[in-house]
Parts: structure tokens; sequence; C-alpha cells
């Protein structure tokens, strides 16, 4: 028994040591990201830089990019540094050392410690859009709070443009749900970056129901017929369920949509297949008197660009 009760003991503690080890290995990684993304940005005039060289203390330095994109530094004198990266202009602090005899083989280290204040521009659906001055790196979540958070018809894919690179873009997915939203905190914005928050795409429901009008896709842009129904409201009781009109737009002008009929009755009932929509669907459900069965698509979607847009 003692012999099971040991063993049980040192299985606990051999699991309890790889999920520590594990968790360490994910905490590096998650590091070492981190430490890339900073990399990459290029210092530019007015960063405050902390300058370190490994076994020499007294060559540990700070100091600010003037705005010839130089900075000055005991012994070496001036570096330009500005458009290269942290690394990159070490290697040319480096190169002075070994240039000028101080130093055989230093090996030196650079930190941004303060960005110079540079505006943040947020477009787009924020409450309060326009420029946000940062001196330093801020989450993503941050920065939608400092411009007002998001607005009601806000799709939560948001993209935030590097300052450094047109071709560098970055989009996340803000969720509704506060405990999936913290994780976005590891999504930094710098000084110099655009955040566009662009609007939620929209489906239509028109027709009988208890709430006519536009509704956003929230939930990640995904919505279905039944859902779209049940957010207008429902159906009516003086509603035709059973020839309820999927009109698609596929372009410009009367003719550009395409028209399905489907059985409400039948979705509900699970006879046939609850339906993906696409932004800009229009749901029409027909009203059960005999005149309306004869609108055309070309008039459904006419109403919708008139239709209210409603919101939580």
């Amino acid at each position: 028994m003692r012999t099971k009760a040991l063993t049980g003991r040192i299985s606990s503690f051999l699991l309890m040591a790889i999920l520590v080890l594990a968790g360490f290995a994910h905490a590096q990684q998650g590091a070492k990201q981190d430490t890339a993304q900073r990399e990459s940005l290029k210092i530019n005039s007015g960063d405050l830089l902390h300058i370190s060289v490994f076994d020499a203390p007294e060559l540990e330095q700070r100091g600010r990019v003037n705005d010839s994109g130089v900075i000055s530094l005991s012994m070496i004198g001036p570096v330009r540094v500005a458009g290269m990266t942290p690394f990159d202009a070490a290697g040319a602090v480096r190169e002075k050392y070994i240039a000028g005899n101080y130093l055989k083989d230093p090996q030196v280290s650079i930190l941004v410690e303060e960005y110079a204040t540079e505006n943040v521009s947020v477009l787009g659906q924020v409450n309060r859009p326009g420029g946000i001055p940062l001196v330093t790196p801020r989450s993503i979540l941050d920065v939608i709070a400092l411009a007002g958070g998001l607005t009601q018809i806000a799709d939560r894919h948001v993209t935030v443009q590097r300052k450094d690179s047109t071709s560098e873009r970055v989009t996340v997915y803000i969720s509704n749900d506060s405990t999936t939203a913290l994780n976005q905190t590891a999504v930094l914005v710098y000084p110099g970056d655009t955040v566009i928050v662009p609007k939620a795409p929209i489906v239509y429901v028109l027709g009988d129901v208890a709430h006519p009008g536009g509704y956003p896709m929230e939930n990640d842009s995904q919505m279905t017929v039944l859902q779209s129904i049940a957010t207008a409201g429902g159906a009516a009781k003086t509603a035709s369920e059973g020839k309820v009109r999927l009109i698609h737009k596929t372009g410009d002008g009367p003719n550009g949509y395409t028209e399905q009929h489907l059985s409400l009755k039948d979705m509900e009932k699970g006879k046939i297949a609850d339906m993906q929509l696409e932004p800009n669907d229009i749901i029409y459900v027909p009203f059960s008197w005999g005149k309306n069965f004869a609108i055309g698509g070309s008039s459904i979607l006419a109403s919708a660009t008139t239709a209210v847009i409603y919101h939580p």
C-alpha cells in the first residue's frame, strides 16, 4: 500500500512538473513574439533610447534621437540611428566602438524606452474618431477606449496599419465576451499607427415582421435566416410564412440581384436547413394579403435603402 501511495505521489509530482515546464515554455514563446514585434519597429527622431554594453556598466546611457536622426553617445560621439531597428542600431554603435579602438568585441543592446509623441489615427466606427497622442505603445483595447469605444454598429474586426510599412496590417477580432476580449491586450498599437474600425455588415428583414429594418451581423459576421427574423421580432400572425423571399444583391441596377423562395414554417420545423446570410442580404416576409405577393425584387431592394438600421 505504501508503495502504491508513493508511486501515486511521484506520478502527481511529475505531472505537475510537466505542466509547469509547459507553461514556462508558452510564456517564453509569447515573450519572444512580443520582442520580435518590437524589434521590427524602426527608431525615429525624438525616441528615447537605452544603450547598454555587456560587461561595461560604465557605458550604459540614455539619450534622445535628435531631429537629424542622430544620437550622441559618450566616447564615440554622434551615431545615425533613425530608420534602423534597435538591433541594427546596436550594430552601428558596436562598429563605432570597434573603429575607435575603444572595445574589441562589444555586445551592445539598444531598447526604445519611450517613443516620440505621435498621433494614432483611429478611423471609422468609434465614438470619437480622430488623432490620439501616444508616447508609448498601448494595447488595442486601450486605444479604442481612448477613442470613446466602438459604436453600436461597429464591425469587431479591427485593423491596425503600421506606420513604417504600407503592407503590414494586423487584424484582430474584438469579442463581445469580456474574458475573450482581454486577450486582445497582447496586440499593441504604436505611435504613428492607424486603427481602422469598419461598419458591421448589415442584413435587412422587411415585410410583415414586428420591427422591419436593417440589423448588424454582430456574431463574427454570422447570421442565419431564422436568427434574422427572430432579431426583427418574429413574423406577424398575418404573415405568409410559406412564401418568404431571400434576395441577394449581385450588382448595381434594378436587375443586380438573385431571388430565392423559402418556407419559414419548414425551417422552423427542421424540414429544411436554416441558411447562413451574406452581408446586404434581404429577407422579405410577405403579408397574407394577395396584393402584396406581386411586389418585385427591385422594389424590395429600393425599400432596403431607406430602412431603419437597428442596433442592440
